[in-house]
C-alpha cells in the first residue's frame, strides 16, 4: 500500500512508484524502510470490539494461573512424602464415611464431636475478637463466620505461600465439615433442642446464633429446609476435597523421587 503522503515530515505528492529506493522529497525518508501504512483511527465501535477482546484474554489467562496454582505439582515429590499423603487420604476418606454414617441434621448430630471441638474456639473467636466491632446482627453472625474463616485462610495460606494443594484441599474438607456443622445449628433454630455453652437451649435463652439471625431476616420458618440444605452443601465440599486431594496425588506420580529432600527447596516459589 502506498503512502498519499510522507509518514514522518507529511510531504505531498509522494512518487508513484515507492518501492526502495523511493524516498519523500522533503525529508529523505526511504518509504519502502518506513513499513506499513499507518492505520486510520479506529471507530469507537472498533475500540469497544478491542477492548472486550483484552478483557476476555485477561480472564482467561487468569483462570489459566488459578488453575495451574490448584493442580501445582513440584518438579520432583518425594516418594516417601507422597506416601504418607496416600496414607492421610486413606484415613481421612474413611473418616468421612464414618462422619457421614453419623450426621443426622434433624436430630441435631454434627457427626464428628472432635471436629466440633477443634471449630468451637473459632466459633467464639469469631464473635468476640473479631467481628464484634461491625454491630450486633454481624457479631451474631461472627461465630459462623469465624470457624469458616480457620481452614479459608489455612488452606489459602497453604495454596498461595507454599504451593501445596494437597495442603488446601484437605483444609477444603475441614471447611466442608464445618458447613455440615453450620446447618445442623441452621436446623435447630425452628426448634431449639441444642445445648448451647451457657447452659440451656435456646428456647430457654437468647444466645442461639441462627435463631437470632433467622428472626432478624424473617426467615425462621425456613430453618429446617435452609440447614438441610447447607447439610448437603458441607458434603459436596468434604467430597469435592477429598477428590482435589486425590488428584493432585495422582499428578504428583509422575514426579516421584527417591530423595526424602526433594521437595525441600522452595525457592522457585518466590
Amino acid at each position: 500500500m502506498n503512502f498519499s503522503a510522507c509518514p514522518k515530515c507529511g510531504h505531498a505528492p509522494l512518487p508513484a512508484n515507492q518501492s526502495a529506493p523511493a524516498a519523500c522529497p522533503a525529508c529523505g525518508l526511504i518509504l519502502a524502510k518506513f513499513g506499513a501504512a499507518p492505520q486510520r483511527p479506529r471507530r469507537a465501535a472498533d475500540n469497544a470490539g478491542s477492548d472486550a477482546l483484552v478483557t476476555t484474554s485477561l480472564t482467561s489467562h487468569e483462570r489459566a494461573g488459578i488453575g495451574a496454582l490448584l493442580l501445582h505439582v513440584p518438579d520432583q515429590v518425594s516418594k516417601t512424602n507422597w506416601i504418607g499423603r496416600i496414607l492421610a487420604l486413606t484415613v481421612l476418606s474413611l473418616w468421612t464415611l464414618w462422619i457421614w454414617r453419623d450426621t443426622d441434621i434433624p436430630a441435631g448430630e454434627i457427626g464428628s464431636n472432635f471436629l466440633h471441638i477443634v471449630l468451637l474456639p473459632f466459633h467464639e473467636a469469631g464473635h468476640y475478637a473479631i467481628f464484634r466491632w461491625f454491630g450486633q446482627f454481624i457479631m451474631t453472625l461472627g461465630g459462623t463466620l469465624g470457624q469458616h474463616l480457620m481452614p479459608t485462610v489455612l488452606g489459602v495460606a497453604l495454596l498461595v505461600k507454599r504451593r501445596d494443594p494437597f495442603g488446601a484441599a484437605l483444609f477444603f474438607w475441614l471447611l466442608g465439615f464445618s458447613v455440615i456443622d453450620m446447618g445442623v445449628y441452621m436446623y435447630d433454630a425452628f426448634d431449639p433442642q441444642l445445648q448451647l455453652l451457657g447452659g440451656g437451649t435456646g428456647a430457654e435463652q437468647d444466645g442461639h446464633d441462627w435463631q437470632n439471625i433467622f428472626g432478624d431476616l424473617n426467615l425462621l420458618r425456613h430453618a429446617r429446609g435452609i440447614g438441610s440444605f447447607f447439610g448437603w452443601v458441607g458434603k459436596a465440599m468434604m467430597l469435592a476435597g477429598l477428590a482435589w486431594a486425590a488428584w493432585i496425588l495422582r499428578l504428583q506420580q509422575a514426579k516421584l523421587s527417591d530423595s526424602p529432600f526433594a521437595e525441600d527447596d522452595k525457592s522457585d516459589f518466590g
